[in-house]
């Protein structure tokens, strides 16, 4: 009986502390200022380096490299000769087509005399229509022949002028794939004897961005890129073309995009990998504010005795402490990037707005009237009472 009086009092105790120093709690208001700034998104790609223009410089004939005029990173001018074939083949093939030509053009004039002869008798009917027929199929099989033979020595001059290999651009010799007394044969495909950049001063970016990505990739955008040789440098450039045709790898769909990349300096070279940072959207100098601030919604369970929520009916609004009122402004907003929205109207710059509210727990109040945590632990001999 006495154990069960003891647990009474000790409840009753415990009930009349509750009620005597009950908890409380305050809010405070994190706030922000509406200010000028940027909002801008970005995709991020990688891509290699090349020359807007570059030409694989190749052969159309066979044969053996007899000289060689030009090597790495040497300045070539169009039209400069920069290696030579072997010609003695080719001087002796074009004799021969001659020699034929020569040949097909004395028959000709022999096979027109004797029409000119055989039309004279036939109209004299002194010859058959037959005779003067076959005298006519002569002359034309031997004038077929001695044209051909005229091509056949055309086509001997022209690979003879395919020996002499030529720069097509002014430009700067990337690579020399030859060497002199190599043979190149030109039977199936055209080897490739040099590659000449035309300017590289005037460089592109060819990035592979991601199928996720593609769509908000235009031309006209912004881009900025570095490259491992320089790390400190930041280059820029511009999307010039978005290509349609899509690559897969390793089920990765990529789609090519062209950037321009002025090199004024020449730092860039071919090849380097870029990583690259395309700018899709781009707003300067504009009111902006924290998306934080446009997700605060008030909760009646938080406010501090005596204030109150004053709402609209916009979607979008910012929320101001005024008094014991917590009011919602209406805006309209504008481009976003998930951390900062563009403000289109509604406030001005300097606006303040609330973008959080925290609780903070408050202390029990002590029948003495002092003030303690619960949560710490209290003096010494403070269990013994």
């Amino acid at each position: 009986m006495k154990q069960i009086i003891n647990m009474a009092l000790a409840l009753g105790c415990g009930v009349l502390l509750v009620s005597c120093g009950g908890r409380k709690y305050g809010v405070s208001y994190e706030t922000e200022q509406v200010t000028r700034g940027e909002v801008c998104t970005s995709v991020t790609a990688t891509g290699t380096i090349e020359p807007v223009t570059k030409v694989e410089v190749g052969t159309q004939v066979s044969g053996i490299i007899s000289h060689i005029y030009v090597d790495y990173n040497d300045e070539v001018k169009k039209g400069q000769i920069i290696a030579e074939l072997d010609k003695s083949t080719l001087n002796a093939r074009l004799a021969s087509a001659q020699a034929q030509l020569a040949s097909a053009e004395s028959d000709l004039r022999y096979k027109k005399k004797s029409l000119d002869r055989m039309k004279e008798l036939h109209d004299k009917q002194y010859i058959s229509d037959d005779e003067y027929e076959s005298a006519v199929l002569a002359y034309d099989q031997s004038k077929a022949t001695f044209e051909a033979q005229q091509l056949s020595v055309d086509e001997a001059k022209t690979n003879l002028g395919y020996a002499t290999i030529t720069s097509p651009i002014d430009g700067v010799i990337l690579s020399r794939e030859v060497e002199e007394g190599q043979t190149v044969a030109a039977s199936m495909t055209t080897p490739t004897l040099f590659i000449i950049a035309q300017d590289l001063t005037d460089m592109r970016v060819i990035a592979d961005v991601d199928e996720a990505d593609i769509g908000n990739v235009k031309d006209g955008q912004r881009v900025t890129f570095t490259v491992d040789a320089f790390p400190n440098d930041v280059f820029e450039g511009v999307v010039t073309q978005v290509r349609q045709e899509a690559t897969t790898e390793s089920n990765v769909v990529t789609y090519e995009v062209v950037i321009s990349a002025p090199n004024p300096d020449l730092k860039l070279k071919p090849g380097l990998t870029a990583s690259v940072n395309i700018f899709t959207l781009e707003r300067r100098n504009v009111l902006t504010v924290s998306a934080k601030a446009l997700r605060f919604m008030p909760k009646e369970t938080l406010l501090d005795e005596g204030d109150s929520i004053v709402d609209s009916q916009s979607k979008t609004k910012l929320w101001v402490k005024d008094g014991h009122a917590i009011k919602a402004v209406s805006v309209e907003v504008g481009a976003t990037n998930g951390i900062t929205t563009e403000i289109l109207s509604g406030v001005d710059e300097g606006f303040v707005c609330i973008n959080e509210a925290k609780v903070d727990q408050g202390e029990v109040q002590s029948p003495s009237g002092n003030t303690s945590n619960p949560f710490m632990p209290g003096p010494p001999g403070s269990k013994k009472k």
